[in-house]
């Protein structure tokens, strides 16, 4: 059993010409598990050949815009396209007030359900397990509430070694960070600012090429994605660099990247 990850935005606040804000799918056996979904994601979905109608269930770190602007758009496509399974949405309390403007406004001739399930954690908690992956919310350290996602696949007799994932997006570097992702095989950390600019990820509560990198290595991870790049980063083999120094099994993520993991 394989999970396939789609990266859909690699940029940080404000989006560029090349790449969109924070989203990714993970693929589970053609369920499809979106987490983040920044302005832009549905053209995104379609860029990369996936189904609206498949997408199983939302996971939403925070409540910051470059992470929650694509939400309205997909709900609305995903009306119009006739869906009337369930979307199992997860996220931050502040998020339901975000949904319920939605409803208000927006929901009219729409025929599924939106289940949101607020996510309030001081350590890896299970928010949704389906039939072959359990998800765990945990918490980041940013300027508002704010949680990553790890993705396990559910081991059988047949395939016992199974899957893992983790998502860490928007998040000052913190001690326990590396014990909620202890072992994944893939490990997606945010590397929004090089290691010189360590002072202006502090202030803003993100992490640097280092910090990324330091993580995967203290958690034993075999393979480390960064993304969520500041706008003046020009240099990305450079930041790169800073991270294979460190840790070698990182690769550098662009806009609509596949994985198998």
């Amino acid at each position: 059993m394989n999970f396939e990850l789609k990266i859909m935005g690699t940029a940080s606040a404000m989006p560029i010409s090349d790449r969109n804000p924070s989203a990714q799918v993970l693929s589970v056996h053609g369920r499809l598990f979106l987490i983040d979904c920044a302005e832009g994601t549905q053209q995104q979905i379609r860029r990369a050949h996936l189904s609206f109608l498949k997408i199983e269930a939302v996971f939403i770190t925070h409540i910051h815009g470059d992470h929650v602007f694509g939400l309205f758009g997909l709900l609305s496509t995903m009306a119009m396209y006739g869906r009337t399974a369930p979307l199992y949405i997860y996220g931050p309390q502040a998020l339901g007030s975000v949904l319920k403007f939605y409803s208000s406004f927006f929901a009219d001739g729409s025929n599924f359900e939106v289940v949101f399930t607020p996510v309030s954690c001081s350590a890896p908690t299970m928010v949704h397990e389906s039939k072959n992956v359990k998800v765990q919310a945990f918490p980041l350290n940013h300027k508002i509430e704010c949680y990553g996602y790890r993705f396990d696949g559910i081991p059988s007799e047949r395939h016992p070694d199974v899957p893992s994932y983790a998502y860490c997006s928007d998040t000052a570097p913190f001690e326990a960070l590396s014990s909620f992702v202890k072992g994944v095989k893939v490990l997606y950390h945010e590397a929004t600012y090089p290691a010189e600019m360590k002072d202006k990820a502090a202030f803003r509560y993100h992490s640097t090429t280092r910090d990324a990198a330091l993580c995967a290595k203290e958690a034993g991870v075999q393979t480390l994605l960064i993304g969520h790049y500041s706008s003046r980063i020009t240099d990305f083999d450079s930041l790169l660099k800073e991270c294979t120094d460190i840790f070698p099994q990182t690769v550098l993520c662009c806009d609509l990247m596949e994985m198998s993991i």
